[in-house]
């Protein structure tokens, strides 16, 4: 069951990373002084992203809880 706590763990870094990137990327669009469409579309892309990063980090600790209590 060990593996499954790495393998938890690297999908939490994983999604942790995508949330840092959205992050990023939200400051950047704001920053540029994009019109209100344009930033709306570049959100809509964030938003969506940030659920999926936030989901694979969900799963990476699931795993890693199930790993400890199968250890």
């Amino acid at each position: 069951m060990e593996s499954l706590i790495w393998i938890g763990a690297l999908l939490s870094v994983v999604g942790l990373a995508g949330i840092i990137w959205c992050i990023v990327d939200v400051s950047r669009a704001r920053r540029a002084g994009l019109d209100d469409d344009t930033l709306r579309a570049r959100l809509q892309k964030a938003v969506a992203f940030n659920l999926g990063a936030f989901g694979i980090s969900a799963l990476g600790l699931i795993m890693v809880v199930m790993g400890l209590i199968l250890s």
